[in-house]
Protein backbone atom coordinates (compact mmCIF):
# COMPACT_ATOMS: atom_id res chain seq x y z
CA UNK A 1 0.00 0.00 0.00
CA UNK A 2 1.05 3.56 -0.63
CA UNK A 3 1.07 4.65 3.03
CA UNK A 4 1.18 8.36 2.39
CA UNK A 5 -1.78 8.33 0.03
CA UNK A 6 -3.88 6.01 2.19
CA UNK A 7 -3.24 8.20 5.23
CA UNK A 8 -4.50 11.12 3.16
CA UNK A 9 -7.63 9.15 2.28
CA UNK A 10 -8.36 8.54 5.95
CA UNK A 11 -7.79 12.20 6.72
CA UNK A 12 -10.15 13.26 3.97
CA UNK A 13 -12.78 10.80 5.17
CA UNK A 14 -12.61 12.23 8.65
CA UNK A 15 -12.90 15.85 7.64
CA UNK A 16 -15.21 15.61 4.60
CA UNK A 17 -16.01 18.65 2.51
CA UNK A 18 -14.32 20.99 4.94
CA UNK A 19 -10.99 20.02 3.42
CA UNK A 20 -11.86 18.51 0.05
CA UNK A 21 -14.56 19.16 -2.52
CA UNK A 22 -16.80 16.37 -3.78
CA UNK A 23 -17.27 15.80 -7.51
CA UNK A 24 -20.64 14.63 -8.81
CA UNK A 25 -22.11 14.66 -12.29
CA UNK A 26 -24.51 12.93 -14.67
CA UNK A 27 -22.93 11.86 -17.96
CA UNK A 28 -19.45 12.26 -19.36
CA UNK A 29 -16.08 11.28 -17.91
CA UNK A 30 -14.60 12.48 -14.62
CA UNK A 31 -10.83 12.77 -14.23
CA UNK A 32 -9.01 13.52 -10.99
CA UNK A 33 -5.64 14.92 -11.99
CA UNK A 34 -2.32 13.49 -10.84
CA UNK A 35 -1.40 14.36 -7.24
CA UNK A 36 -4.81 15.96 -6.64
CA UNK A 37 -6.84 15.17 -3.50
CA UNK A 38 -10.65 15.45 -3.51
CA UNK A 39 -13.59 14.10 -1.51
CA UNK A 40 -16.25 11.73 -2.87
CA UNK A 41 -16.48 11.23 -6.63
CA UNK A 42 -19.70 9.97 -8.23
CA UNK A 43 -20.91 9.64 -11.80
CA UNK A 44 -24.22 8.33 -13.13
CA UNK A 45 -23.42 7.67 -16.79
CA UNK A 46 -19.73 7.87 -17.39
CA UNK A 47 -16.31 6.62 -16.35
CA UNK A 48 -14.12 7.85 -13.50
CA UNK A 49 -10.36 8.08 -13.80
CA UNK A 50 -7.83 8.83 -11.06
CA UNK A 51 -4.47 9.78 -12.48
CA UNK A 52 -1.21 8.75 -10.81
CA UNK A 53 -1.01 9.57 -7.08
CA UNK A 54 -4.52 11.04 -7.00
CA UNK A 55 -6.45 10.63 -3.74
CA UNK A 56 -10.23 10.44 -3.24
CA UNK A 57 -12.43 9.30 -0.38
CA UNK A 58 -14.93 7.15 -2.33
CA UNK A 59 -15.49 6.62 -6.06
CA UNK A 60 -18.86 5.38 -7.35
CA UNK A 61 -20.33 5.07 -10.84
CA UNK A 62 -23.67 3.68 -11.97
CA UNK A 63 -22.79 3.07 -15.62
CA UNK A 64 -19.10 3.46 -16.22
CA UNK A 65 -15.67 2.02 -15.60
CA UNK A 66 -13.39 3.22 -12.80
CA UNK A 67 -9.63 3.39 -13.31
CA UNK A 68 -6.99 4.20 -10.71
CA UNK A 69 -3.53 5.15 -11.92
CA UNK A 70 -0.24 4.21 -10.31
CA UNK A 71 -0.18 4.82 -6.53
CA UNK A 72 -3.68 6.37 -6.57
CA UNK A 73 -5.77 5.81 -3.43
CA UNK A 74 -9.39 5.59 -2.34
CA UNK A 75 -11.52 3.98 0.32
CA UNK A 76 -14.45 2.24 -1.41
CA UNK A 77 -14.56 1.94 -5.19
CA UNK A 78 -17.80 0.63 -6.70
CA UNK A 79 -19.71 0.57 -9.95
CA UNK A 80 -22.91 -1.10 -11.11
CA UNK A 81 -22.10 -1.59 -14.79
CA UNK A 82 -18.42 -1.29 -15.57
CA UNK A 83 -14.99 -2.66 -14.83
CA UNK A 84 -12.54 -1.52 -12.16
CA UNK A 85 -8.80 -1.29 -12.80
CA UNK A 86 -6.10 -0.54 -10.22
CA UNK A 87 -2.73 0.55 -11.54
CA UNK A 88 0.65 -0.32 -10.09
CA UNK A 89 0.75 0.14 -6.29
CA UNK A 90 -2.73 1.70 -6.18
CA UNK A 91 -4.51 1.16 -2.86
CA UNK A 92 -8.14 0.95 -1.78
CA UNK A 93 -10.18 -0.38 1.09
CA UNK A 94 -12.77 -2.27 -0.99
CA UNK A 95 -13.78 -2.94 -4.61
CA UNK A 96 -17.23 -3.91 -5.85
CA UNK A 97 -18.90 -4.22 -9.24
CA UNK A 98 -22.09 -5.92 -10.38
CA UNK A 99 -21.34 -6.30 -14.09
CA UNK A 100 -17.72 -5.91 -15.01
CA UNK A 101 -14.21 -7.20 -14.44
CA UNK A 102 -11.78 -6.24 -11.68
CA UNK A 103 -8.04 -6.02 -12.27
CA UNK A 104 -5.51 -5.20 -9.55
CA UNK A 105 -2.13 -4.30 -11.00
CA UNK A 106 1.33 -5.17 -9.69
CA UNK A 107 1.70 -4.21 -6.04
CA UNK A 108 -1.89 -2.98 -5.84
CA UNK A 109 -3.72 -3.49 -2.57
CA UNK A 110 -7.27 -3.83 -1.26
CA UNK A 111 -7.34 -3.71 2.52
CA UNK A 112 -10.85 -5.20 2.63
CA UNK A 113 -13.09 -7.21 0.30
CA UNK A 114 -13.19 -7.51 -3.49
CA UNK A 115 -16.40 -8.69 -5.18
CA UNK A 116 -17.89 -8.98 -8.66
CA UNK A 117 -21.17 -10.62 -9.59
CA UNK A 118 -20.63 -11.03 -13.31
CA UNK A 119 -17.00 -10.50 -14.15
CA UNK A 120 -13.46 -11.82 -14.09
CA UNK A 121 -11.12 -10.92 -11.21
CA UNK A 122 -7.37 -10.76 -11.87
CA UNK A 123 -4.63 -10.11 -9.32
CA UNK A 124 -1.30 -9.38 -10.94
CA UNK A 125 2.12 -10.00 -9.43
CA UNK A 126 2.46 -8.93 -5.77
CA UNK A 127 -1.16 -7.70 -5.63
CA UNK A 128 -2.68 -8.09 -2.16
CA UNK A 129 -6.30 -8.50 -1.06
CA UNK A 130 -6.44 -8.65 2.73
CA UNK A 131 -10.15 -9.52 2.89
CA UNK A 132 -12.55 -11.84 1.08
CA UNK A 133 -12.47 -12.23 -2.71
CA UNK A 134 -15.70 -13.32 -4.39
CA UNK A 135 -17.44 -13.49 -7.73
CA UNK A 136 -20.36 -15.42 -9.20
CA UNK A 137 -19.61 -15.72 -12.93
CA UNK A 138 -16.34 -15.21 -14.75
CA UNK A 139 -12.81 -16.28 -13.89
CA UNK A 140 -10.50 -15.71 -10.94
CA UNK A 141 -6.75 -15.58 -11.54
CA UNK A 142 -3.85 -14.86 -9.19
CA UNK A 143 -0.31 -14.26 -10.45
CA UNK A 144 2.10 -14.50 -7.50
CA UNK A 145 -0.52 -12.60 -5.50
CA UNK A 146 -2.05 -12.84 -2.02
CA UNK A 147 -5.62 -13.18 -0.71
CA UNK A 148 -6.02 -13.09 3.06
CA UNK A 149 -9.75 -13.74 3.53
CA UNK A 150 -10.49 -16.71 1.30
CA UNK A 151 -11.89 -17.09 -2.22
CA UNK A 152 -15.52 -17.87 -3.07
CA UNK A 153 -17.26 -18.41 -6.40
CA UNK A 154 -20.26 -20.12 -7.96
CA UNK A 155 -19.39 -20.89 -11.59
CA UNK A 156 -15.94 -19.40 -12.12
CA UNK A 157 -12.78 -21.25 -13.00
CA UNK A 158 -9.97 -20.43 -10.59
CA UNK A 159 -6.24 -20.27 -11.29
CA UNK A 160 -3.95 -19.82 -8.30
CA UNK A 161 -0.79 -18.98 -10.21
CA UNK A 162 2.77 -19.82 -9.27
CA UNK A 163 4.00 -18.22 -6.08
CA UNK A 164 0.54 -17.14 -4.86
CA UNK A 165 -0.76 -17.47 -1.31
CA UNK A 166 -4.38 -17.82 -0.17
CA UNK A 167 -5.51 -17.82 3.44
CA UNK A 168 -9.06 -18.74 4.38
CA UNK A 169 -9.47 -21.52 1.84
CA UNK A 170 -11.39 -21.77 -1.43
CA UNK A 171 -15.12 -22.41 -1.79
CA UNK A 172 -17.00 -23.27 -4.98
CA UNK A 173 -20.74 -23.12 -4.29
CA UNK A 174 -23.43 -24.99 -6.18
CA UNK A 175 -26.56 -22.86 -6.46
CA UNK A 176 -29.54 -23.86 -8.57
CA UNK A 177 -32.65 -22.16 -9.85
CA UNK A 178 -36.14 -23.64 -9.81
CA UNK A 179 -35.83 -25.22 -13.26
CA UNK A 180 -32.47 -26.79 -12.35
CA UNK A 181 -34.02 -28.52 -9.35
CA UNK A 182 -37.14 -29.53 -11.31
CA UNK A 183 -35.20 -31.18 -14.13
CA UNK A 184 -32.39 -32.35 -11.83
CA UNK A 185 -29.75 -30.51 -13.79
CA UNK A 186 -26.29 -30.95 -12.27
CA UNK A 187 -24.08 -28.04 -11.38
CA UNK A 188 -21.40 -27.18 -13.93
CA UNK A 189 -17.78 -28.31 -13.79
CA UNK A 190 -15.44 -25.36 -13.27
CA UNK A 191 -11.68 -25.81 -13.44
CA UNK A 192 -9.55 -25.09 -10.37
CA UNK A 193 -5.76 -25.03 -10.79
CA UNK A 194 -3.38 -24.70 -7.84
CA UNK A 195 -0.02 -23.84 -9.38
CA UNK A 196 3.55 -24.56 -8.35
CA UNK A 197 5.04 -22.99 -5.21
CA UNK A 198 1.62 -21.85 -4.01
CA UNK A 199 0.09 -22.11 -0.54
CA UNK A 200 -3.63 -22.45 0.19
CA UNK A 201 -4.34 -22.39 3.91
CA UNK A 202 -7.80 -23.63 4.84
CA UNK A 203 -10.16 -26.11 3.26
CA UNK A 204 -10.99 -26.38 -0.43
CA UNK A 205 -14.77 -26.86 -0.24
CA UNK A 206 -16.00 -27.84 -3.68
CA UNK A 207 -19.76 -28.31 -3.95
CA UNK A 208 -19.72 -28.57 -7.74
CA UNK A 209 -18.18 -31.29 -9.89
CA UNK A 210 -14.88 -29.42 -9.95
CA UNK A 211 -11.89 -30.48 -12.02
CA UNK A 212 -9.10 -29.87 -9.51
CA UNK A 213 -5.44 -29.85 -10.55
CA UNK A 214 -2.79 -29.38 -7.87
CA UNK A 215 0.93 -28.96 -8.51
CA UNK A 216 3.23 -31.37 -6.72
CA UNK A 217 5.05 -28.27 -5.45
CA UNK A 218 1.93 -26.70 -3.89
CA UNK A 219 0.77 -26.88 -0.28
CA UNK A 220 -2.98 -26.99 0.32
CA UNK A 221 -5.47 -27.68 3.08
CA UNK A 222 -8.03 -30.50 3.15
CA UNK A 223 -10.12 -31.04 0.01
CA UNK A 224 -13.87 -31.61 0.33
CA UNK A 225 -16.02 -32.68 -2.64
CA UNK A 226 -13.41 -33.49 -5.29
CA UNK A 227 -10.33 -35.57 -5.90
CA UNK A 228 -7.16 -33.66 -6.60
CA UNK A 229 -5.21 -34.55 -9.73
CA UNK A 230 -1.54 -33.95 -8.94
CA UNK A 231 0.66 -32.75 -11.81
CA UNK A 232 4.32 -31.84 -12.28
CA UNK A 233 5.81 -29.03 -14.31
CA UNK A 234 4.59 -25.47 -14.66
CA UNK A 235 1.11 -26.17 -16.07
CA UNK A 236 -1.50 -28.92 -15.75
CA UNK A 237 -2.11 -31.26 -18.69
CA UNK A 238 -4.51 -30.02 -21.34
Amino acid sequence: MNRVNFAMVLALAGTGVATAADISQVGGPITVAANQAVGNVSNVNGPIRLDDNAVVVNAHSVNGAIMLGAAASAQSVSTVNGGITLGTAASVRSLRTSNGSISIGPGGRAAGSVSAINGTIVLERSADVSGHLRNTNGKIRLDAAHVGGGIETVTSSIEIGAGSRVEGGIQVICTKGTWDWLFRRPCGSPLVVIGPDTVVQGALTLERNVRLYVSNRARIGPVEGAKAIVYSGEHPPN
